[in-house]
């Protein structure tokens, strides 16, 4: 064989690995997009925090570098590995056993923000976290699919069958609420699985469907109440802890107690006013070198808009609208149950993460700490995003080489 051939034979395999045959190539740009954007980004926003401590940037972008590769390597071999006639019930037992002991051990380890939802894996001279939650997704979208996509005509009519999904999804979000004190996994959880729930023909389904369309527009109006004078004083008197109400309260108005509770959401809406529609450069935003908290996290946002603009954040939502409008095109194009509530599931794990973090960061909706995907700092949800992208293009290639309908 001939050196030009070995050459093309290699770079064939090469392409045949990253792309498995059907992938759809926009999402998988988009998906490289981010993974670039979303770095760069976190080395900037965390020269702020390396003033004090010059090895923190190295240690930050290589830990996130190393994050993104493993994330993308699996994304790659799963688009290539994962099946639909795989899901099956009887194989999800163990995973779903596990992913509720990972939950619950984070109560073992120290907490962040008043929330035990991080494994911590000491390494030399730095500290690795897991947040178990952020698979959680992954598993609460198969497991939806797998009990309710396509249901035999045997088990249709059998409520208990139909409520076992629920059930487990139900300890998922009990754990992270009530042991973890993480309210915006929960939340994120708990909104992706209603989505999906919305999908199944299942004749059990059909009650609760019709239940979570009344309660959407009922959280609508509890929404707008809870924003009104009438709203407040409420939130005043609910059994909450002082950190949560501030939250609400914030939200409400951001210039309440701007060097307390709204000292974050102040700062950030400052960063949006400096940047303008074009930013004051790559690098060169001034709020990072200040006490901005969550700078590189949770308010990477706000750095973004400060140092590219108005500009940079439309690049940022066309990458995540390439995907999001891919995946739901898709999904209405298929038949298939189980791969319609993986696709919708994913654009949905998007769609929410994007909301609650925009949201937040803007002072439209009381902060949850839900990060900005592929762009705030942290391995746990880059790599969690990047597996479930990598399941949905598996689904999309089924479909394009006609092995589902």
């Amino acid at each position: 064989m001939t050196t030009t051939k070995k050459k093309w034979k290699f770079k064939e395999g090469l392409f045949s690995f990253l792309m498995s045959g059907g992938s759809d190539l926009w999402i998988h740009l988009a998906m490289v997009g981010l993974m670039i954007f979303g770095t760069l980004m976190i080395g900037s926003a965390s020269m702020g925090l390396a003033v004090k401590n010059t090895s923190y940037l190295v240690k930050t972008v290589i830990k996130q570098i190393v994050f993104v590769i493993i994330g993308y390597f699996v994304m790659c071999k799963l688009s290539n590995w994962f099946k639909i006639e795989k899901l099956r019930k009887s194989s999800f037992s163990w995973i779903i056993i596990l992913m509720e002991f990972l939950l619950f051990s984070c109560i073992a380890f120290k907490a962040s923000g008043g929330a035990h939802a991080w494994i911590r894996i000491p390494f030399p001279g730095m500290e690795v976290s897991i947040q178990p939650s952020e698979f959680a997704k992954i598993v609460s979208i198969l497991i939806m699919a797998a009990y309710l996509g396509d249901v035999k005509k045997q088990y249709a009519k059998s409520f208990q069958m139909f409520l076992r999904p629920l059930i487990f999804i139900g300890i998922y979000l009990f754990t992270v609420l009530i042991i973890q004190h993480d309210l915006g996994s929960m939340a994120v959880i708990f909104l992706i699985t209603c989505v999906c729930l919305l999908i199944p023909s299942h004749p059990q389904a059909h009650r609760f469907q019709v239940a979570l369309r009344i309660l959407f527009w009922i959280a609508v109006v509890c929404v707008v109440f809870i924003l009104s004078p009438a709203g407040v004083q409420l939130v005043e008197h609910m059994p909450l802890d002082a950190y949560q109400k501030n939250r609400f309260l914030s939200a409400v108005n951001p210039f309440m107690d701007i060097y307390g509770s709204s000292y974050q959401i102040v700062k950030g809406l400052i960063s949006f006013a400096d940047g303008g529609w074009f930013g004051v450069g790559f690098g060169n935003s001034v709020r990072k070198y200040t006490d901005f908290p969550a700078a590189n996290t949770d308010f990477i946002l706000a750095i973004l808009v400060e140092e590219l603009g108005f500009v940079g954040f439309l690049v940022l939502m066309l990458l995540y609208g390439v995907i999001i409008f891919r995946l739901l095109a898709y999904a209405m194009k298929i038949k298939n149950e189980k791969a319609k509530i993986i696709l919708v599931g994913t654009a949905m794990y998007f769609v929410v993460h994007i909301f609650f973090n925009i949201g937040g960061v803007t002072g439209l909706i009381p902060l949850t700490g839900v990060p900005l995907l592929m762009i705030s700092s942290g391995g746990s949800s880059t790599m969690s995003i990047m597996f479930m992208v990598g399941i949905a293009q598996a689904v999309i290639s089924q479909y394009k080489r006609k092995e589902i309908e």
